[in-house]
């Protein structure tokens, strides 16, 4: 009985595609909003994760903190090399630990130069950032020691000096001073905050010191990267370097932090959380148009009881029951809506493609959600079908034979 149930529910489909197609409209829009919303939303928080990783893994970052004064924010006191010792020194699960100096300069190579960041670095910095070679090679610890005029260049600084050549073993000019180029780093993409990661051109901290910053200060370092190691609770760890800064720093109780701490792994965790609500919101206000689609499912359904009328009069009165009746109609709404959310579901998967090759965010589609999305649009068939079946199943036999 099912199976014919389905098979005059295809029938009457048949009989009417336009009619057939427009009352899954409804529904074909829903669900394809649904899906859309959700496989965006999902890109994006692995766009974002994938940004914040990039920068490292468990890993704090300190900054000078911003003082305010009439003229605007600008930047407390950096922080000396000996500060960033103190703090190897005393805090616990340390993996590695990268003072970094950096400011912004021109390249030059023949004709060509670029506007980049130049970043003075120690041997761990490559640890800490996860960050490997392109090509060629690394700094040695003479070059550490005696502040070498050899460099390292992001990718973005080697396409732009350089195009497609071989760049290891030119000559560059950073400000005023020549360097050696020895090596390329690995392509990034963008940084947490949209940067350009690339963009960057690396140096011995003792050769920036010497060429670049050219200040006589001690307070030389305007970042310092940590890397924990697995399993230490970073929440704990930025407390215990909060404490050691301040006393390092003299900083009085009452007092504020001369310095923030930034936490890559709980940055990580908020921007997912933040995501996946605005995901679940985004989704939730496209589901409204499935409440509409099945309306319209309902009135669709309401019109052909009433056409056909004599048709349900003649089955009664051959017989059919009226559960019969009901579970015809019944079928024939879950039919309509279901292939309106299989249609959703093709339309909204190369929407959802183009869409994430468009706007460079990372493809994610999941199966469970296109069957949960498929299965609810089962549910709308039977929950606004149902008034229709009713409808139908309750007519008397010979009223419905006069019908006209």
């Amino acid at each position: 009985m099912i199976l014919n149930a389905f098979l005059l529910a295809f029938r009457q489909i048949k009989r009417n595609y336009l009619r057939a197609f427009l009352t899954m409209l409804g529904i074909i829009i829903g669900v394809g909003s649904v899906i859309v919303m959700v496989a965006l939303g999902n890109g994006t928080t692995k766009m974002i994760t994938q940004r914040i990783s990039s920068l490292g893994s468990n890993l704090l970052i300190v900054f000078p903190a911003h003082k305010l004064n009439t003229g605007g924010a600008s930047l407390k006191r950096n922080f000396t090399p000996e500060e960033a010792n103190i703090i190897r020194s005393r805090l616990q699960g340390i993996q590695a630990l990268a003072p970094l100096s950096s400011s912004s300069v021109v390249a030059q190579y023949f004709g060509s130069n670029t506007q980049t960041q130049v970043n003075g670095i120690t041997k761990d910095y490559f640890k800490v950032t996860n960050w490997e070679l392109a090509m060629g090679i690394e700094f040695d610890d003479k070059d550490y020691i005696n502040g070498t005029n050899v460099c390292i260049l992001g990718e973005s600084v080697k396409k732009a000096l350089f195009e497609d050549k071989n760049p290891l073993g030119a000559q560059i000019k950073i400000a005023k001073t020549i360097c050696k180029v020895i090596g390329v780093l690995e392509a990034k993409g963008q940084g947490a905050m949209g940067n350009d990661q690339d963009d960057t051109i690396v140096l011995p901290f003792k050769t920036y010191q010497k060429y670049i910053s050219g200040k006589k200060t001690l307070y030389n370092v305007n970042r310092i990267m940590i890397s924990l190691n697995n399993g230490i609770d970073t929440t704990k760890a930025t407390q215990d370097l909060t404490s050691i800064l301040r006393n390092v720093r003299h900083i009085k109780s009452g007092q504020r932090d001369s310095f923030e701490i930034m936490d890559t792994k709980e940055i990580e965790k908020m921007v997912s959380s933040t995501t996946k609500v605005l995901t679940l919101f985004l989704g939730c206000i496209a589901g409204v148009s499935l409440i509409v689609g099945g309306i319209g499912i309902m009135n669709i359904m309401l019109v052909s009881v009433t056409e056909r009328t004599r048709e349900i009069g003649t089955r009664l009165a051959i017989g059919a029951s009226e559960g019969e009746v009901l579970l015809q109609f019944l079928i024939e709404a879950v039919v309509v809506s279901s292939l309106g959310g299989i249609i959703g579901i093709v339309l909204a998967f190369f929407i959802a493609w183009g869409i994430s090759y468009m706007m460079h965010i990372p493809f994610v589609f999941y199966i469970s959600v296109a069957i949960f999305a498929f299965l609810f649009s089962a549910l709308i068939g039977v929950m606004f079908g149902y008034l229709p079946a009713r409808r139908a199943s309750g007519l008397n036999p010979i009223e419905a034979l006069r019908y006209e």
